[in-house]
This record gives structure tokens, sequence and C-alpha cells, in this order.
């Protein structure tokens, strides 16, 4: 269960005090009451949650001027208003530029009118509260996201750097299997030719395109492809082959089977 909304009076008269606490005995507040600014001051001390103070204009000692500004300046998110019952133009201005009035009610005061600027009052500062709230939230939130996206891009970093360093390590050895002075050949499992360096696209062709992509059926020489079926795991089969006239050694070997791909790689080396 919620707690009664405390509002805080503020005035010398008694009768007055005790008019107001009837006129809101019926409604959900916790009301509190002082007889001059200096206890007023103390019982905001004591209860620093009150969200409305209402205080009369005249009164012995600390006015409600000198009163709501202390008010002001130490509880500025309290809502202030002035219940008086001297119609004097310039005190009001007064009060209002001094202690951030939120509203000045003349004594007598309507019942109706009263209770009405009371609760509006109450409706104006639990919306400031809860858009201070959300505004806080908010700026939670975008630190939040500051330090995720920060996170983030710490991540990127780091995979665009493990990127570039694999296409360079995929380059170099591109390099060098280009630069070996062998023809290097890889079939898949259905005997097509995935992979092939530069000697072996010399070695099994007479223009300058390259053998990969191709069926190793209609590239290798039958003699070679013989070969294919013979490669295991165990062994490596190794025969002399003639390619365009030219005589090689050739060596095929089954794709280690603890890779994820499969097929057979074919060495052939220039026969002198």
């Amino acid at each position: 269960m919620m707690d009664a909304t405390k509002i805080l009076f503020v005035d010398d008269e008694k009768n007055v005090l005790r008019s107001l606490q009837r006129l809101l005995m019926d409604d959900d507040y916790e009301i509190l009451t002082a007889e001059c600014g200096e206890d007023g001051l103390a019982v905001l001390d004591k209860h620093p949650d009150v969200p409305l103070v209402v205080s009369d204009y005249r009164m012995p000692g600390m006015d409600g001027v000198g009163f709501l500004k202390k008010v002001c300046e130490k509880f500025p998110d309290t809502i202030r208003i002035v219940l008086s019952g001297y119609a004097d133009t310039a005190s009001v201005v007064s009060a209002i530029n001094e202690g951030q009035i939120y509203k000045f009610i003349p004594k007598p005061w309507n019942d109706d009118d009263l209770k009405s600027t009371l609760e509006k009052a109450l409706e104006f500062y639990f919306l400031h509260r809860k858009n201070e709230e959300l505004a806080e939230r908010l700026l939670e939130s975008n630190e939040e996201l500051k330090t995720l996206n920060s996170g983030l891009e710490a991540l990127v970093k780091e995979r665009t750097a493990s990127l570039a360093f694999q296409n360079r390590t995929l380059v170099f050895s591109q390099n060098i299997l280009h630069s070996l002075p062998v023809g290097v050949l890889g079939l898949d499992d259905q005997g097509l030719i995935v992979q092939s360096n530069q000697m072996a696209d010399r070695i099994l062709l007479t223009t300058n395109e390259s053998v990969t992509g191709m069926d190793s059926k209609n590239v290798l020489p039958e003699t070679l492809m013989e070969l294919v079926p013979k490669a295991t795991s165990d062994s490596v089969v190794k025969d002399q082959v003639t390619i365009n006239e030219d005589q090689y050694m050739a060596r095929l070997t089954l794709m280690s089977s603890q890779a994820t791909q499969f097929g057979i790689i074919i060495v052939l080396v220039p026969v002198v």
C-alpha cells in the first residue's frame, strides 16, 4: 500500500490550520502543519519527501516569502504555494520571483478551487519527477549503449584484424603454391579440379588458362586418371606419365581424413 501524499501547511493562525485539516480530512493526504517559517523548515528537515508546501504570506518573524525562498534553496523540487488575504500586487510579484511560487491563492479561499489547485500542483510534481526518472533511465541506457557500441567496435576491429591476417596468410600460401617448381593439383571426391598451381596449368594446357574448375576426366591424360582410384591414405601412388610429350613423375595421395574436405592431391615432378 502506497503512503499518503504529504502536504505541509504553514500559518500563524491555528484556526486556519484546523480549517485546512477539516477540509482535507477525507482525502488521501497526510497533513503536516507549522505555525511559523522556522517550524516549517524543521518539519521539512524531518520529512524531506514532502512534495507540496502551502504557506501564509504574512507571518511574524520569517514571512512567507523568506520561508519559501529557503524552501526553494533546500528543497528545490518541492511545489510552493502562497496563501494570503493581502492583495498587495508588488508583494505577490516578489513572492513569486524570490520563492519561485507555483500559485498564489487568496484568503478566504473557495474550497473546491483550493482542492483543485492542490491536486494540479501534486500532479505537476509527480509528472516532473517521472520525467526526471525517465531522463535518468535514458541517460543510463545511452551509457549502456555506448559501452555496448565500444565493445562491438573493439570486436569488429579484432575480427577485421583476424580476417586481414587470414587473407594475408591465404595470399602468401597461394604465392608459395604458384612458386613451386612442380605441378600441384587438388581433386574433390567428384573428380572436379578444385585447386591447381601455375606449374600444373602450364603442364596440362598450352594456353594461359587455369584448369581449376574443370573436370579431371577432360584434362588429365588417361594414364594419370588410372592412378587416381589407387590413391589411399596409407600410401603414396607413384608412376611416370607422359603429358604433352613431356615426362613427369606423378605422386598421388588421399587428402587427410581429418580434414573436412575429401579428395586427391596430385604432384607432377618433371623428369629431367
